[in-house]
C-alpha cells in the first residue's frame, strides 16, 4: 500500500470521502499548517490528514477537582493530545484536499476541503510547529452485493430523512443520487445524525458492503425509534443538502 507523511488535523467528528469540510482555523498550530500549505502551488492538491480525537474532545482531559486558575494553557503542536497523540486519534482517518485557504486579516484562516482518500494512521511526528503523521493508504473494496444493499440503503434513507423532517418533509428524492454504492455508503454515512464512535465505525469499514449492511441495521432502527416517539425533537438534517464533490 501507498505511504505518504502529510499534516495533521485532529477534528471531533469524521470526515468522509467525497464530502466537503469547512474549517475555521483559529489555533497557532493549525495557521501554522496551513500557512506551509499555502506554499504549495496552486495547481498542485493542497493535502493534509483529517482523524477524528478519541474522547470527542480536542483538549485534554480536567484532573478532578476545580481547575487551577493560575495554571497556564498547553501549548505546542500536540497540546491537549497526552504524552502519546497516536493513542489519542482513531486508527483509520480522511486525507483532506483544501480547494481553498483564504487567511484573514487577524491571521486566522478560511479553509475549505474536501475528502478523498480513507487512509491508517501509522506514527505521529510533534517535532514541528504542527503534528505530522506518516499514513498508509487504504483501498475501498466492494464486498459482495454492494449494488443492491446501496439500493436498500437509499430507501431506507429517504424514510429516515421524511420522519426527521417531519411536515416539511425536504429530502435527498428531489436529488441526484449517486448510482456508485461506496458513494452512497459515505453520503449517508455522513448525513445519519449518529454520534462520533459510530461514524468512526462506518468509515473504517472493511469494505463497502459491510458499511452498507451496518448503515441498513441503523436507519431502519433509527426510523423505527422515530416513528415510535413522534415527540422527539427532528435535528435539523435536511434543511441543506449534502456536498458532495
Amino acid at each position: 500500500m501507498t505511504t505518504a507523511r502529510l499534516p495533521l488535523f485532529p477534528l471531533n467528528s469524521v470526515l468522509f470521502p467525497g464530502l466537503v469540510l469547512p474549517l475555521n482555523v483559529f489555533e497557532d498550530r493549525y495557521r501554522a499548517m496551513m500557512r506551509e500549505l499555502l506554499k504549495t502551488p496552486e495547481d498542485e492538491s493542497r493535502r493534509f490528514a483529517v482523524v477524528a480525537v478519541r474522547d470527542g474532545h480536542e483538549v485534554a482531559p480536567s484532573a478532578p477537582g476545580m481547575p487551577d486558575p493560575t495554571a497556564q494553557p498547553e501549548r505546542g503542536p500536540a497540546a491537549g493530545f497526552g504524552p502519546d497523540p497516536l493513542k489519542s486519534f482513531h486508527g483509520v482517518g480522511c486525507v483532506a484536499d483544501a480547494a481553498t485557504i483564504r487567511e484573514r486579516a487577524d491571521g486566522t484562516f478560511e479553509v475549505l476541503a474536501t475528502g478523498t482518500t480513507r487512509v491508517r494512521l501509522l506514527s505521529v511526528d510533534a517535532s514541528g510547529p504542527f503534528l505530522t503523521a506518516e499514513l498508509e493508504e487504504l483501498a475501498e473494496e466492494p464486498g459482495d452485493e454492494a449494488g443492491t444493499l446501496a439500493e436498500g440503503v437509499l430507501r431506507s434513507f429517504r424514510q429516515y430523512q421524511k420522519r426527521l423532517a417531519g411536515a416539511r418533509e425536504r429530502s435527498l428524492s428531489g436529488a441526484e443520487l449517486p448510482d456508485d454504492p461506496s458513494v452512497v455508503s459515505y453520503l449517508v454515512a455522513a448525513a445519519m445524525v449518529h454520534d462520533t464512535p459510530t461514524k468512526q465505525r462506518l468509515l473504517q469499514a472493511p469494505d463497502t458492503a459491510s458499511r452498507l449492511r451496518d448503515e441498513l441495521r441503523l436507519l431502519r432502527a433509527e426510523t423505527a425509534i422515530i416513528r415510535n416517539l413522534p415527540s422527539l425533537p427532528a435535528f435539523e438534517l435536511t434543511r441543506a443538502p449534502t456536498s458532495l464533490n
